[in-house]
């Protein structure tokens, strides 16, 4: 502090000793009234003998002060035998000019002092102006005040806001987040802290360097979790505005083209559907929207049936199709259809502009994503591209593609429309009440009879198709004996009046089969 214009009398290889407060006394032993690392000030009433003086320093250094500014206003120098007993016990001297008082140097400490505090009170307000400003001028503020790269990513493996990271290096900072223990926790020399809570589907922050508890750090993944939280809002807002949309397409009522374009999507739009189902019927919304977020940040999503009279979560069944995405599923269903999942997940939609499969984008993205999903087993099923009037049959391509990724068996699993069947690719093209009226016409009396007697020839039909006609097989895998099959098979062709040895036939009934 030059302008104070102190001088060291003695002690010029002890000032680098830390000093937490000034306190002024006159008393000739002070010592029970300091703490410890103070710059003692005094006005030397208390001296009135050179013997006075060795007492005084010693109590000082007893008591733990740092340094000792001393000034005779109006009687010269400082005593001799004051910067002796200073010397002797190792306590810096400093001489004080008459004309400058004890209460500036005092208030020079305190604002010395008081200046780490005022840094992080001028980085907080400089962070909080910065979360008003968006998302990546927060993050950039907050490396700024850190002194390291700061990045948030998704649990996905997203960069969210920060510097550009590859995609191996986000998946091992993922792997690293849930792996821990606690957090805020230090990894590979990177601070990994939550944005908000550890979810499936959350943020995390990762700063570069050893800041895992600095309170910048915690302070700024507090407000990325404000941040987080207006996303989800709009997010929820683009919900909203796209209910009339999914109602319509989930379930199959309703003009799509007007509604499409209320949503934002021009009838000449390339549009996919992605649907998306978890096998604990939990967080399939915000996991297919966290998905979609890189690829199309615009997408609509929503619930499967959701706002449409049927309970959200509940419409698993008429999604899945053929298939489900259960285990453990009936062998043998009321109706002779294909096997029922055990459970009925909770199963998101998401209409997106695109004209480019996404299904590469979200298989990288669940492999980097399984250590948040907990053990649940996350299935997707991805349409071709089309229109807006086609967004129905997109929407079953969707499903189809969801029941073949169930069969499949894989923890995470993404099923394009291309790799679907082609024949069920044909009843995509047809609309609903045009496949219920195939159904029914070509397989109701052996539906009727089923329902009337409790029977289950429909499922025998359907092995009997499966196993391309051959009885031996068919009798293995229905566990049965050949003539038995042989009887259920001719009550089979005497109720629908077909002859199952023709193969056009067998294919129209496969077809009739499929279409429920």
């Amino acid at each position: 502090m030059p302008d104070l214009r102190l001088r060291a009398r003695t002690g010029d290889r002890w000032l680098d000793r830390p000093v937490t407060g000034a306190r002024t006394t006159e008393l000739t032993d002070p010592g029970r009234y300091l703490d410890g690392g103070e710059l003692v000030l005094s006005g030397l009433h208390w001296h009135r003998a050179d013997a006075d003086c060795a007492p005084f320093a010693s109590a000082l250094v007893g008591a733990g002060a740092s340094a000792l500014a001393a000034s005779r206003a109006g009687a010269g120098e400082l005593p001799d035998a004051l910067v002796a007993a200073c010397l002797a016990v190792g306590l810096p001297l400093l001489e004080v000019p008459e004309d400058v008082s004890f209460g500036a140097v005092a208030e020079r400490v305190v604002l010395e002092l008081a200046g780490g505090a005022g840094a992080r009170l001028a980085g907080h307000r400089r962070l909080v102006a910065a979360a008003g400003e968006g998302l990546e001028r927060l993050v950039a503020v907050g490396a700024a005040e850190l002194g390291a790269p700061c990045r948030v990513l998704s649990t996905t493996g997203r960069l969210v806001a920060g510097p550009d990271l590859p995609h191996e290096r986000r998946a091992a900072l993922v792997r690293d987040y849930f792996d821990a223990e606690r957090l805020p926790a230090a990894v590979r020399r990177t601070a990994l802290l939550p944005v908000r809570a550890r979810s499936t589907t959350g943020w995390l922050l990762a700063v570069d360097g050893g800041h895992a508890h600095d309170p910048t750090a915690l302070e700024l993944a507090d407000l990325l979790a404000l941040e987080r939280a207006r996303v989800l809002r709009e997010r929820a807002a683009a919900t909203r505005a796209a209910t009339p949309l999914l109602r319509a397409l989930t379930t199959g009522t309703g003009e799509l083209s007007t509604r499409a374009a209320a949503a934002g999507l021009p009838e000449g739009a390339p549009l996919r559907v992605v649907v998306l189902s978890t096998s604990d019927g939990q967080e399939a919304l915000p996991l297919l929207e966290e998905l979609l977020a890189p690829l199309a940040p615009d997408a609509l999503a929503g619930l499967w049936g959701a706002g449409s009279g049927q309970a959200a979560g509940t419409g698993a069944d008429d999604l899945l199709g053929a298939g489900g995405t259960g285990t453990g599923a009936s062998a043998n269903p009321p109706d002779g259809g294909p096997p029922p999942p055990a459970t009925a997940p909770r199963t998101a939609c998401a209409v997106l502009r695109t004209p480019t499969d996404p299904s590469p984008a979200l298989r990288r993205a669940l492999r980097t994503a399984l250590p948040a999903l907990a053990g649940r087993r996350v299935l997707v099923g991805v349409s071709s591209q089309v229109r807006a009037a086609a967004l129905r049959g997109a929407a079953q391509e969707a499903r189809w593609a969801l029941a073949l990724a169930a069969e499949r068996g894989a923890r995470t699993e993404v099923v394009p429309a291309a790799e679907i069947p082609p024949h069920r690719l044909l009843l995509a093209a047809i609309p609903d009440q045009a496949r219920a009226d195939l159904r029914r016409r070509l397989l109701g009396p052996l539906l009727d009879h089923d329902a009337a007697r409790g029977a289950d020839l429909l499922n025998t039909l359907r092995g009997f198709l499966d196993c391309s006609g051959s009885w031996t097989t068919t009798a293995e895998r229905l566990h049965v004996h050949v003539n038995t099959l042989r009887y259920r098979i001719g009550r089979v062709e005497e109720l629908l009046g077909v002859d199952l040895s023709r193969f056009d036939r067998r294919v129209d009934l496969f077809l009739a089969l499929q279409a429920g």
